[in-house]
This record gives C-alpha cells, structure tokens and sequence, in this order.
C-alpha cells in the first residue's frame, strides 16, 4: 500500500472513532437538568396549643324551635356557618348547648368553637358516611364506629346490649360526638327538648358533650385545662391537635365576620 493509501485509511478510521463517539454521546440517557425552587416552601406550622373560647353568640330575640338550638340567633348562624362552614344546624346546637353551659357554669368558659372542634374531628359536624341532620336535630343515618375489640382500638367489651349501638359484643362510639355507650349513659341529656335523651341528635349530643367538658376540668379558659378537658373526651395527641387546630379556625372565622360588619 502507498503511503497515500495509509494516511488516507488513517484519517478515515479516526473520523469514524469520532463520528461514533458522537453518536454515543446524543443517544445515552442523561439526568434531567436540576431545577432550582426560586421560591422554597415554607415549613408547615404548628398545630395551635389550644382554642381560646369565642364570643357567646346572640340569643334569639324569640326562639326558633325547642331545645337549646333554637336560643341562637338565627342571622348569626346563618352568617357564621357561611363563614366556618359549619352546616347551620349543627352550628346552632354547638352554641345553643354553649349559651346553656355559660348559664350553669360562666366559670367554665366552654367555647361553641370547642364544640365545633370536637364535632368536626369526630363526625365532620354530622356528616360523615353521608350521614345529614334533620331540623329537628336528628342524624340520619346513625353514625356508629367500628368495634372497640382492641385489635386496632382499645378493648371495651360490651356495656349497652347492643341497645345504642347494636353491637352484643363490644361497644361502639355513637352518634355526631362518638360517645361510648357507657359514657353516653351517665352524661345522657335531652337538649332538643322533645323528651327523649338521644346519642344520634345533635342537640342532645353537643350538650352532653359539653356537660361531660365541664365536670373533666373545672375550666377551659385557658391552655393547660383547654388540653386537659379534650384529653379527658379523647387522649392522642394527634387528636388535641386537631381539635384545636379547627376550633381556632372555627374562632378566627366568625371573629373576621364580626370585624367586617
């Protein structure tokens, strides 16, 4: 072969080497380019201590309907409910059971956004498996927990023969406040002024709820006894945040309701 020959098939073989180096560069999977947040996400806050108690609200200049719902003043639902979203009903039993409480016991300072806590964590205000509330109070249908066999839940064997709850066997929380029976029967009040003390009406429910609060801690006025009352109805810690995470929310709504008027 010429020398011609040689340096022609040597600069052909080195073009080849870089053509193929090229190629394997383009078709060889890279990690994608990193992005850079230009605004991080801050961290997420704190679940609040504790929910101070809101304002009583109004009374009714004549009640709406038997029962401690009907005290309420029926502008001031109508316009914190839309606020909180807090259906209107179950708004009306949560602060007609706190007028109630204020009246017994001033010194207990029960707020109704308490009340409201409780309700939401505990039943989403009534609501929950497509649950609704009457306007005489009753939620239909009846809201029952699962059964308390200590598999997943402490154990409570059975205390009502199945009588609040259906269940021969273990207990169950009952009705929009989940009461265990045993519970329910010794706090057991009618509030919706019809005769009959029942766990699946929100009016009855919300003032034995409150009922129950007030003989826990001799006050829910301030952080210590606030969390010694909720822990008393339910004792996680991750319940108390809850509860006190939608009661404050429950406050700061109607408190920037009031403001705009």
């Amino acid at each position: 072969m010429s020398p011609a020959a040689i340096t022609r098939l040597i600069v052909g073989l080195v073009l080849g080497t870089l053509v193929v180096a090229g190629l394997v560069h383009l078709l060889t999977p890279r990690p994608p380019v990193a992005v850079v947040d230009a605004a991080p996400q801050p961290p997420a806050e704190p679940p609040p201590r504790w929910a101070a108690p809101a304002p009583l609200p109004p009374e009714a200049a004549t009640p709406t309907r038997p029962g401690v719902s009907g005290r309420v003043d029926p502008q001031w639902v109508a316009a914190v409910a839309e606020a909180t979203g807090i259906t209107p009903r179950a708004l009306a039993a949560y602060a007609g059971a706190a007028l109630a409480k204020h009246d017994e016991r001033p010194d207990c300072e029960l707020g109704w956004n308490t009340l409201a806590g409780i309700g939401w964590v505990e039943s989403r205000h009534g609501s929950y498996g497509s649950a609704s509330i009457a306007e005489d109070g009753t939620v239909s249908p009846p809201i029952i927990g699962i059964a308390l066999d200590g598999s997943t839940t402490a154990l409570i064997a059975d205390t009502d023969g199945g009588e609040f709850d259906g269940d021969t066997e273990f207990d169950r929380a009952i009705g929009p406040m989940q009461f265990i029976p045993a519970t329910w029967r010794n706090w057991m009040i009618d509030a919706s002024g019809d005769g009959v003390a029942d766990p699946h009406n929100i009016d009855d429910a919300a003032l034995a709820a409150a009922n129950y609060l007030c003989r826990a801690v001799p006050t829910l006025g301030d952080e210590e006894s606030w969390r010694a009352g909720i822990a008393a109805y339910n004792s996680p810690s991750s319940y108390l945040d809850a509860v006190a995470t939608a009661s404050q929310r429950y406050a700061v709504a109607a408190e920037q309701w009031s403001s705009e008027r």
